[in-house]
């Protein structure tokens, strides 16, 4: 009876092991696919029968695109190389009966006809074309070839090029300039030989002849030195408008690859600094009844000279009261052409303006302006069409778009020929993705009204009004509409479940089906912790969000970590599965050890709005900092946290504020790991940068204040520095300066650890590993009695 008592025992020890695996760096750090396999980039079919993602159920190298049929949602099937040619590519124009679709591939013209499922080639170019677009008589598709735009008639199989344009310069026709010397030789020569005068005399009666009566050569436009994008034909066919771009040779960090594979140490030539100048975007219309070619005018738009307000805190500085160079996106024309609207943003993007174009003369007519004296961004409001929310409603003379105009990223319409502004969604909450419905009667649009860190697909009249939620599942519901619109593909996830796919149909209420199910035996062995999304009070009364983990009261031991998440702008409170899954399992190793693990949404996170966003304007290291100093605050008179005892890390931006909280906070903060950290922002990248804090050499003071290498002297408790030197983003540079600063500093309590075969995201588990086991042993040697 003992014996199997015992054996009984030992069973029960297996499966209690099998379900409450513990967890080590080595096993959360290798190769993702430990964990399973899960589903990403969902379309479908054409009919709306068929959905397809990258997927990975066979264990290749990497993700295939597969297939559920909803006739059999049970079997996922491989899509075979053949399939996947055949595919109808995203960016195929549809006419408007929404029975055909045409698009460009191999060289090849291609019209699709969705009900019958046949394409067929209209006209084979034998080089590349792109951009096929139904003209307003839909008989006639336009398309681009060489920087050119042709025009195919489908009913009589004609094909017409309809724009000249070539780069380069005008060929020069004038006779070569004589010298000084050899224009007194001819004029000699012809004073004293009278039958060579006559010659040269009749010469130039023919030339002038000639001149006078031959036809007017073809119009060609030359664009120089400039390069041309975005050539578009307005769906009249009457112009063509295109950008043209000047770039700028600026000086480039270069990156040694010490490990490059010929053995020899290679430089990748990577980017310019802050500051440098920048390439100039103008947009031109090609005019085509009248054979000419104008540019855009923008110097009608209000506040086009504006200066902005930090120039205040420079007062022995004289500034130059001009118009601001713009990135001009677009045009976008309605479905009848008659309309042309832009988007315009300022290069210093404080302005944007969205305009009527007038296509006869290239004149702008401001239909909105949205200033922000930080800057413009938000949700649906990029720096260009593809980064943009907008779009023409079905009456074919209102816009649609999105705008922080009250703090927060909503949905408005505007008639461009009145100019009447309606704001359709309201409420301390972000607008995601918002399309209209294929009648025209609704919008289908994501938010996070229901919390901030949830999303969820919502129907709304095309008016506005209430919006009726069609997903239910808390968390993220990552939404596709099947063309025919009955159905919802949903990528879902949960804080502690990784992205399944899902579908349900396209009603309120609807309950949604499970399809995919990639979590292996081994992760599903781990109960992985739902961590508690709470907020707490900062300084100055704004209630920060996070994500606290709780270790069990008997393993607590008084210590915590904070993580600061990258990117600056980005959203991790949230209720689903991380983009930083790593540092989630890394948190949940943690908790497991006794540790209470704190993950901030600090000031200048996505998903709260505009003064959110921008509450790091000119101070990068200020609220940013301060958030993290009262979370260790609040750990501490909330959650028995031994002060002390508290370490902080995080990567890029994290490892950007992690240096400045061990130089300037070294009371709060006692150990910390920085990891591809930003050290001086006068060297990296002028889109990130410059928004936040101008340009240095025109506001040093915001440069100084948020740049973690001037308050290196600060530094009092102990410091890991971990970079990769292939760095293409933060430069190996950034931390090889900061390392000569300790070092004459005489500072002795950090280390450096750096990843040779390492860019900004680490790709190897060997180093995630040994960084994360590094962190561990900082943390446990440290903070731990």
């Amino acid at each position: 009876m003992k014996k199997y008592s015992l054996l009984i025992a030992l069973a029960f020890c297996m499966v209690g092991g099998l379900f409450a695996q513990s967890l080590s760096v080595e096993k959360i750090m290798q190769d993702p696919k430990w964990m399973g396999h899960f589903p990403s980039n969902v379309s479908w079919d054409q009919k709306g029968e068929i959905i397809y993602f990258n997927y990975n159920p066979d264990n290749h190298p990497e993700d295939s695109l597969y297939k559920i049929h909803l006739n059999s949602p049970e079997k996922i099937q491989l899509v075979s190389l053949e399939e996947k040619r055949r595919l109808i590519p995203s960016n195929a124009d549809i006419n408007s009966a929404r029975t055909k679709k045409v698009f460009t591939q191999q060289g090849n013209l291609i019209i699709y006809d969705i009900q019958k499922g046949e394409r067929n080639v209209l006209i084979s170019m034998g080089e590349d074309i792109s951009n096929a677009k139904f003209l307003n008589d839909e008989s006639k598709i336009s398309f681009n070839m060489n920087n050119n735009i042709y025009v195919f008639d489908t009913e009589k199989g004609n094909l017409e090029k309809i724009t000249s344009i070539k780069s380069g310069d005008k060929p020069k026709e004038s006779e070569p300039k004589l010298s000084q010397k050899d224009e007194w030789l001819k004029k000699d020569n012809l004073d004293l030989l009278g039958v060579v005068r006559e010659r040269e005399e009749k010469k130039e009666k023919t030339k002038a002849y000639t001149e006078a009566t031959k036809e007017a050569e073809p119009f060609i436009y030359y664009t120089g030195k400039k390069q041309l994008t975005n050539l578009q034909l307005s769906p009249d066919g009457k112009f063509a408008t295109f950008s043209l771009i000047t770039r700028v040779d600026n000086n480039r960090t270069i990156v040694p690859d010490y490990t490059h594979v010929s053995g020899y140490t290679t430089d990748i030539n990577t980017r310019s600094k802050v500051g440098d100048e920048q390439m100039k975007v103008e947009m031109a219309i090609y005019n085509l009844e009248k054979d000419t070619v104008y540019l855009v005018n923008s110097s009608n738009l209000p506040g086009i000279k504006d200066l902005p307000d930090y120039v205040k805190d420079y007062p022995e500085k004289t500034w130059e009261e001009k118009e601001r160079d713009l990135v001009l996106s677009g045009p976008n024309f309605s479905k009848d052409g008659k309309y042309a609207v832009i988007n315009a943003y300022s290069n210093d993007n404080k302005d944007r303006w969205i305009a009527l174009l007038n296509l006869e003369n290239g004149e702008l007519k401001n239909l909105d302006r949205q200033r922000d004296e930080a800057w413009i961004g938000g949700p649906g409001i990029g720096r260009s069409w593809g980064g943009a929310t907008f779009g023409w409603l079905p009456d074919n003379k209102s816009i649609y778009f999105q705008s922080e105009a009250t703090g927060y990223s909503h949905l408005y319409t505007l008639d461009v020929s009145s100019g009447k502004k309606t704001q359709l969604t309201k409420g301390d909450f972000e607008v995601f993705d918002p399309k209209i419905s294929r009648d025209g009667k609704y919008w289908y649009l994501t938010t996070s009204e229901i919390h901030p860190g949830e999303r969820h697909l919502y129907m709304m009249p095309l008016a506005g009004g209430r919006m009726e939620k069609l997903t239910n599942m808390t968390g993220n519901n990552d939404s596709s509409l099947s063309p025919d619109e009955k159905n919802i593909a949903i990528l879902y996830s949960y804080s502690n479940k990784p992205w399944e796919l899902y579908i349900q149909a396209n009603e309120p209420g609807a309950v949604p089906v499970q399809l995919t199910d990639g979590q292996s035996e081994a992760f599903k062995a781990y109960n992985w912790r739902d961590p508690e999304l709470i907020s707490f009070d900062a300084q100055d009364g704004a209630k920060v969000p996070a994500r606290l983990y709780k270790p069990d009261p008997d393993k607590n031991n008084g210590a915590a970590v904070i993580f600061v998440h990258g990117a600056g702008y980005l959203q991790n409170v949230h209720k689903w599965w991380s983009s930083y899954f790593r540092e989630y399992m890394f948190h949940n190793l943690l908790t497991d050890l006794g540790y209470t693990v704190l993950d901030i949404d600090y000031r200048a996170s996505a998903g709260y709005g505009r003064d959110w966003r921008t509450a790091i304007y000119r101070h990068m290291g200020g609220k940013d900092l301060s958030d993290q100093v009262d979370g260790a605050k609040f750990l501490i008179e909330k959650h028995s946290v031994t002060p002390g005892k508290i370490g902080i890390y995080g990567g890029s931006y994290g490892g950007f504020i992690t240096l400045m909280a061990m130089f300037n906070e070294s009371d709060t903060f006692t150990s910390g790991a920085a990891l591809r950290s930003v050290t001086d922002w006068a060297h990296y990248n002028h889109g990130y940068t410059s928004n936040i804090l101008n340009e240095p050499f025109n506001d040093p003071i915001a440069y100084r204040r948020s740049s973690p290498i001037y308050f290196a002297d600060g530094l009092k408790g102990n410091l890991l520095i971990a970079h990769g030197m292939l760095d293409v983003n933060v430069h190996f540079q950034d931390v090889v300066r900061l390392a000569q600063i300790l070092i004459e500093l005489g500072k002795d309590n950090w280390e450096m650890a750096v990843y040779p075969v390492e860019d900004h995201g680490f790709v190897e588990p060997s180093s995630w590993t040994d960084e994360y086991k590094r962190i561990l042993k900082l943390f446990n040697d440290t903070l731990v009695d």
